[in-house]
């Protein structure tokens, strides 16, 4: 059964959720993976379907669990990992339409953006990550090694010959 987190590490927690621009999300199917969010009455809130951040090969639903990690805004390093409880909010209720409204705000660049919470009622899922226990990182609780994981396979890095039309730069006939 988690415990509820001591005042101080749910100030940690809030803190470093709203000043990040992402969080790292590891749900119960796939290994972590950044995503945008708002810091919303207690909670990580995010929204993913079509046309938003892949939620669904994280194995994010109701009642599930998740590991939440945030980063430090200036350093760029691990600040607190924590465990959440997720909860998905239904289309159209009070929650959700305020949880909405916060996420709207935050959303750039969206193709329909008057149409936005309408689209993502139809197609898109609304979710909480509530603090969930203590903290398994945080400042003065941190592994000793360093945590980096291998990047996940893509054909995105995956070199192929070069175009026939780009120019061949050979070996020593560069200017001195």
């Amino acid at each position: 059964m988690p415990t509820t987190p001591s005042p101080a590490d749910l100030a940690l927690i809030e803190e470093s959720a709203r000043k990040a621009s992402l969080v790292w999300v590891r749900g119960p199917l796939g290994p972590s993976r950044g995503l945008w969010h708002v810091w919303h009455d207690g909670a990580v809130c995010l929204v993913g379907g079509p046309g938003e951040q892949p939620l669904d090969d994280l194995g994010l639903a109701d009642g599930t669990t998740a590991l939440v990690t945030c980063r430090s805004k200036d350093k760029g390093v691990r600040l607190a990992v924590w465990p959440a409880r997720v909860t998905e909010l239904a289309p159209g209720s009070d929650a959700w339409q305020e949880t909405a409204a916060e996420l709207r705000g935050k959303r750039l660049n969206a193709p329909d953006a008057a149409e936005l919470a309408d689209r993502w009622a139809r197609t898109c899922r609304v979710l909480r990550l509530e603090p969930d226990g203590e903290p398994e990182q945080r400042p003065g609780a941190m592994p000793a090694g360093s945590c980096a994981a291998p990047p996940l396979p893509t054909p995105a890095v995956t070199r192929g010959p070069l175009p026939s039309g780009l120019p061949v730069r050979r070996r020593g006939t560069g200017r001195r």
